[in-house]
């Protein structure tokens, strides 16, 4: 079924729905339990589905149709999908472009604009979107950007979702505080475009996240190690898949780590 047709099968969109509020607050109040969804199987009013699409690219999708973006390159897949709101940043052409359609009504870069630092906090109904702004090196690790990189924090259906983008530092005190407490975190594993392995699972387990799903790996030998390292404390499950479904109260009682496979909507 196209994604057209089964966004339409999860629910008819309703005017003025409301947030179901998060307080970045991971809960562990079930077994793991979470498996593959299906888009066309429609979604629980408090579930929230997450797509891999390539690289560092997510579709995060509400029960009432609400579709985000993240790291937006202007290509989704064959369908012709139009997001309520897309994100992006600037570290590669990976991560964003400078031609978004023209349709999509929310664009939020994550990089300074007229040298102030991106500051986002968006209500679309059924989800909050905000950023957290990081430093980044220059090209080829030349000098620091200030606020080059958004970490941007995606709050629907009670959780709170965190894509980490091109994350080149360890966050500080204030911005670990800014971020919350993340349910869900998206993290780059490719082992020093972004950050060492030793630094980047020392911000995964400064999160504490109840799911972890990794993204940005550009061969499965840096996936691998990254899961070796984690795997002492996180339970690891190869979904086979390119998303899963999530609710509040279905995230798994212990750490896991969700490993998606990408897959652009065909």
């Amino acid at each position: 079924m196209r994604l057209l047709a089964a966004l339409a099968l999860i629910a008819t969109p309703a005017l003025g729905q409301e947030r179901i509020p998060s307080h970045c607050i991971a809960v562990a109040a079930a077994e793991p339990s979470v498996v593959p969804a299906a888009l066309q199987d429609g979604l629980e009013p408090d579930s929230v589905l997450i797509r891999y699409l390539d690289h560092a690219s997510f579709a995060i999708v509400t029960a009432d149709g609400t579709v985000a973006v993240t790291d937006y390159t202007g290509y989704l897949g064959t369908q012709d999908l139009v997001p309520d709101v897309v994100t992006m940043n600037s570290a590669h052409s990976s991560h964003w472009t400078a031609a978004p359609d023209p349709r999509i009504p929310h664009v939020l870069k994550g990089w300074p604009d007229g040298g102030r630092p991106a500051e986002h906090r968006l209500e679309l109904g059924a989800m909050l979107v905000r950023n957290v702004t990081t430093d980044t090196r220059g090209p080829f690790g030349e000098g620091a950007r200030k606020d080059g990189n958004s970490i941007f924090i995606f709050e629907a259906g009670g959780l709170c979702i965190g894509h980490l983008g091109h994350l080149h530092q360890i966050p500080s005190e204030e911005q670990y505080a800014a971020i919350g407490r993340l349910d869900v975190v998206m993290v780059p594993v490719d082992g020093g475009y972004t950050m060492r392995l030793q630094d980047m699972t020392g911000v995964v387990r400064r999160l504490k996240s109840s799911v972890v799903i990794p993204m940005h790996w550009f061969s499965g030998e840096s996936l691998r190690a990254f899961l070796a390292d984690m795997a002492p404390e996180f339970t690891v499950v190869e979904t086979g898949g390119a998303q899963i479904a999530l609710s509040l109260h279905d995230l798994p009682s212990e750490p896991t780590i969700m490993v998606l496979e990408p897959a652009w909507l065909d």
